[in-house]
């Protein structure tokens, strides 16, 4: 008779030598081991743990039956694996993407200045906003133009950093787009130029019938940003400003890391944003009591105000911190977090959605402004804080009136 600890012990030899004869250890090559590393940071953070309802462990498995021979088909493998996730901005970052990704939002890049987004409905590549006094700017292209081709190569919205890629290059080389605008097709050819990063432009506005207006323009949050912020407010504050306008329009996001501090810098108490992660885990991040001013503030908004902007617009608008004047934002909800691979590749995965202050979800929504004041005219660096400008002009009529109150 056998012993029970015996029979135990012969169970487990035998369950033993079953494990070690019908799972034998596989050897994986570098191109696998470089998938199988995509993979494992998409499993542990893509805020969808349903994965688009897709069997995540089955598609690495059959992915990995396949020969994976060289970089380029690896690449591929891990972007035809994260397009079953269906989320446009969830992406392999292929290594000069990657780089180019640094520096647009530490410094400056040479291209044509504009910032894109892909619309799901159509899967067209669309513009959200083109940058301050770049060619694109220059060139008359304006946000919610639909890019067609880039030097004749069609473009899909399913690979904005492939478009992006193509509309970069050396500073005066030329690049041709054809854009849709309005069902009218229109080409330009732009010259590609060094496309300058500093986010933030000030004036004081002294001229008409108002008190001293202080006007900053932000359009971009990179790392510089929160700081440079700062030193507007401080430097218009100085010069006497009783009200500041702080211009988002065409502004399509950055760091959310620096629209949670420029918050900080107008709002002295309450909550900024709320993020909530795949295991619906709600993180919020609120005023830390160090607000720089506290007089009357506008925001101006339109259609080309996205993500991160949007995060700040909500936050002051659901605090009633400041009037939003203009049009409907963008209406980006997702946060992305940038992962680097062992091979200089980096991955942009959705880690997060957010809601404003109020708990509104505006992904795919936006936010509608206070004061809905359409945009009738092109944004030229030039004139967009004048009386010229309807959007401006409506802002400084509210904040006047809000002076007065105050006096």
């Amino acid at each position: 008779m056998i012993q029970p600890f015996l029979k135990r012990s012969l169970l487990w030899l035998t369950l033993l030598f079953w494990f070690a004869t019908a799972t034998p250890a596989l050897a994986l090559t570098e191109e696998q081991k470089l998938f199988n590393e995509a993979w494992r940071i998409v499993n542990q953070s893509y805020v969808d743990p349903s994965f688009n309802h897709s069997n995540w462990f089955q598609l690495r498995e059959k992915i990995l039956k396949k020969p994976l021979d060289n970089r380029d088909q690896t690449y591929t493998a891990i972007e035809g694996l994260l397009a079953k996730l269906d989320d446009p901005f969830t992406r392999l970052l292929r290594p000069d993407q990657y780089r180019n990704l640094q520096v647009s939002t530490a410094g400056e890049l040479s291209g044509v200045g504009l910032q894109i987004g892909f619309e799901a409905e159509s899967g067209d590549v669309v513009v959200i906003a083109p940058i301050e006094g770049s060619p694109a700017a220059l060139a008359g292209l304006l946000s919610g133009d639909r890019i067609l081709t880039v030097d004749g190569v069609a473009i899909s919205g399913r690979d904005l950093d492939e478009a992006a890629a193509r509309m970069r290059g050396p500073r005066g080389t030329t690049v041709a787009l054809q854009v849709l605008r309005d069902q009218q097709t229109l080409d330009f050819e732009l010259v590609r130029d060094r496309i300058s990063l500093n986010p933030v432009r000030s004036q004081l506005d002294r001229d008409g019938d108002h008190p001293p207006i202080g006007y900053i323009r932000l359009s971009q949050f990179n790392a510089n940003a929160s700081v440079e912020v700062a030193h507007a407010i401080a430097q218009l504050d100085q010069q006497g400003a009783e009200a500041f306008v702080l211009d988002l329009r065409n502004n399509s996001g950055g760091l959310l890391t620096a629209g949670i501090e420029i918050a900080r810098e107008w709002l002295n108490e309450g909550a900024i944003v709320y993020t909530v992660n795949r295991q619906g885990v709600l993180d919020s991040f609120a005023a830390n009591g160090q607000a720089l001013t506290d007089k009357p503030l506008a925001l101006l908004v339109n259609r080309g105000t996205a993500s991160a902007s949007e995060i700040l617009a909500g936050a002051l608008q659901d605090n009633e911190r400041a009037i939003l004047v203009g049009d409907r934002t963008f209406g980006k909800g997702l946060i992305q977090s940038l992962f680097e691979l062992s091979d200089g590749a980096g991955l942009a995965v959705t880690v997060a959605e957010y809601e404003t202050p109020n708990h509104n979800d505006i992904n795919k929504q936006g936010i509608q402004p206070d004061l809905a004041v359409e945009q009738s005219e092109p944004l030229f660096a030039e004139a967009i804080a004048s009386a010229a400008v309807r959007q401006y002009q409506a802002a400084v009529t509210a904040l006047t009136e809000q002076v007065r109150h105050r006096a």
